[in-house]
């Protein structure tokens, strides 16, 4: 499924704030993985997967322009940046301070309703691994409610703003990895490295939480550099070689796995 046809999937939304809610809508699609690097989108297929005009597409692309989500190819085609090897060392470095000063906080500021949503998405997280054909799209949604779950028990609003800004640029890049990767799912270390976080988090362990959260991102981020999946140098290999990996969403969402 093409990144038009992934948009169709949310259906055309209400017609008020337009250029908030299709801004949301490719945000989160972003946030989770469902945009590969190099994939390009077309204001204009854009506009007619959600069911609104062109100007709330080009305020939406815009604004995921100047969050450097999006970017403008000399070409003038809009598309995913395609991440360096030294751009996602640097991403995964900065995630795993700010994501797991958010854990630590967490483990200090949780409330009883927190910890039972942080505990509900681990338990369903680890369940789903367990599975002998587990539904992989469902995976990945189950890893971001995890992340989230943890970080806004932080009782930081900023500070959730500043972590889904460093998941719109990780979220593509990890997609890619593990749409290649499903294997990872049981055997990649998310799911430990989950209910240790839970489990430190509610008994009010800070540190625990940080290492776990890090070790999370840490391992996700060593396997992608290693596998060689990311350019050499900035927006190098452009082409539709990354961007046709999502030439068919739904098979590939069937091939889907998660970590951090």
């Amino acid at each position: 499924m093409s990144a038009v046809e992934a948009l169709t999937t949310i259906g055309p939304i209400e017609r008020q704030t337009l250029g908030d809610q299709v801004y949301g809508h490719m945000r989160e699609l972003l946030m989770s993985g469902r945009l590969a690097p190099g994939e390009k989108l077309s204001l204009r297929a854009t506009a007619e997967a959600l069911g609104v005009s062109m100007m709330p597409v080009r305020e939406a692309v815009s604004r995921l322009v100047a969050d450097r989500a999006l970017e403008v190819a000399p070409n003038r085609a809009v598309r995913v940046p395609i991440m360096s090897v030294e751009q996602f060392r640097e991403l995964s470095a900065v995630r795993i301070e700010i994501e797991g000063f958010a854990a630590a906080r967490a483990a200090t500021a949780a409330t009883e309703a927190d910890l039972a949503r942080i505990e509900a998405a681990e338990a369903a997280f680890r369940l789903l691994s367990c599975e002998s054909d587990p539904d992989l799209p469902d995976a990945v949604r189950l890893n971001k409610e995890f992340h989230f779950a943890v970080y806004a028990a932080s009782g930081l609003p900023t500070l959730l703003e500043i972590v889904g800004g460093l998941w719109l640029k990780a979220g593509p890049v990890i997609n890619l990895d593990l749409r290649a990767n499903p294997e990872r799912f049981a055997t990649g270390g998310a799911v430990r490295f989950h209910a240790d976080a839970a489990a430190a988090i509610r008994t009010g362990d800070g540190q625990a939480a940080r290492e776990a959260i890090a070790g999370d991102i840490k391992g996700a981020s060593e396997f992608i550099i290693a596998r060689g999946g990311l350019s050499a140098t900035d927006g190098a290999g452009a082409g539709g070689g990354l961007a046709g990996g999502l030439a068919d969403h739904r098979q590939a969402n069937k091939q889907d796995s998660s970590t951090a």
